[in-house]
Parts: structure tokens; C-alpha cells; sequence
């Protein structure tokens, strides 16, 4: 299993990169977040962290510029009828941060932004997406989930990081640190108490609907 590679940069698009490796060039499958965090061409000791696709007729590899990025693109690709295609488009929408508020909130408007994924396919993938972390304490832990998802939606009693943690999935999102402040204010007295219903307060305040 080839999990890294580190080698010159000596191509770069929006999805794919290739890698010369001690003289041996690799092609990697990327997301537009990682591609946005790749050094100018021609730079030497650049790592990206792989994951290596066997299918019947080719083998595939795709890079990485962070470990969250490539443990939510394994749990995609798990997903029944994701493919890396599809999983990488996921990825190049959204940060891992961003993706685990997305689900926590169960937004499918927000999934459906996904190019190639239409409304129902949005619904499975949240649903999905939901068991996985769930189950996967690594994994809230590398997207900065300290807590499970909730099963049944509420958060749980006595939680006292709901600021917090909707402070930082605001500014994954974009927002500054002052507009997601403001925008949280107020969010106990109108009976916002849980990171679901305290995200989408905050959200219609920031699109002016409060």
C-alpha cells in the first residue's frame, strides 16, 4: 500500500498533480482544496499522503494534503455507489470541517451543491455520512468533533461548547470570527440550545432573516 509519496512538483491542475519521484513521475487524483494548498511548480520535498485504488482494468492514486481530507475520502468511497470520482468532488466542495457540519446539520441543500449529486443523492449521503461518524471516534476527532452525533438530533444534556463548536463551523464556512460572534448572539433567548438548531439561527441571521 503506497500511503505517501514526497517527491518534485513538476505538474499542477485543479485535479491532478504529478509527483517526480526519485526520477519515477506519479499522476494523482486531487481535490481543488488540496490543490490549493500545493507550493509553486518545480518545488522539491512536497508530501502528499495517498491512497492507492486497484480496480479490474487500472490502478489509481490520489493525494492528499491532510490526514482529514484523506479519512473522510476513505469513508466516501466505502459508501455504496460513491466512487473517488465522486468522492473527491465532494471534497473539492467542501473542507473537512465544513462536510462535518453539513452533516451534523443534515443540510441537503447544502450537499446538493455538490457537482453530480441531485437532491436524493444529497439525502442518502447525509444519512450515510451520519452513521459514519457516528461510529468513527478518529474521525470526529480530526474534524473537531469532541461528541457523537446525536441519534435522535438533540445535543446532549449538560453540553457546554455549543458557542464553540458553532463559532468554529461558521468560520469553516468563510465567516469571520467578529460575523460568527454576532451572529450567535441571542441564540439561547430564542431557544436555539442545541449545534443544530444554534448553527441554523445563526445562519438566518447572517442571510438577514432574523
Amino acid at each position: 500500500m503506497i500511503v505517501q509519496l514526497t517527491g518534485t512538483l513538476v505538474e499542477a491542475m485543479p485535479t491532478h498533480v504529478v509527483l517526480d519521484v526519485a526520477g519515477v513521475g506519479y499522476e494523482l487524483g486531487i481535490s481543488y482544496n488540496t490543490a490549493s494548498q500545493l507550493p509553486p511548480l518545480g518545488s522539491s520535498g512536497v508530501t502528499l499522503l495517498t491512497r492507492l485504488i486497484v480496480r479490474e482494468d487500472a490502478m489509481e492514486l490520489y493525494g492528499f494534503a491532510t490526514r482529514e481530507e484523506r479519512a473522510l475520502f476513505d469513508r466516501l468511497v466505502a459508501i455504496s455507489r460513491v466512487g473517488p470520482k465522486l468522492a473527491l468532488s465532494v471534497l473539492s466542495t467542501f473542507t473537512p470541517a465544513a462536510l462535518a457540519t453539513v452533516v451534523s446539520t443534515q443540510d441537503a441543500t447544502r450537499m446538493a451543491q455538490v457537482p453530480g449529486v441531485g437532491k436524493r443523492t444529497a439525502q442518502r449521503l447525509l444519512v450515510d455520512l451520519e452513521g459514519v461518524f457516528q461510529k468513527d471516534a478518529e474521525l470526529r476527532s480530526l474534524v473537531g468533533l469532541d461528541t457523537p452525533l446525536p441519534l435522535d438530533g438533540k445535543a446532549p444534556k449538560g453540553q457546554d461548547s455549543v458557542d464553540d463548536e458553532a463559532a468554529a463551523a461558521l468560520m469553516s464556512m468563510g465567516f469571520s470570527p467578529q460575523e460568527a460572534q454576532v451572529a450567535l448572539e441571542g441564540h439561547e433567548e430564542a431557544g436555539a440550545l442545541t449545534i443544530e438548531a444554534t448553527l441554523a439561527y445563526a445562519l438566518r441571521r447572517l442571510g438577514g432573516g432574523i
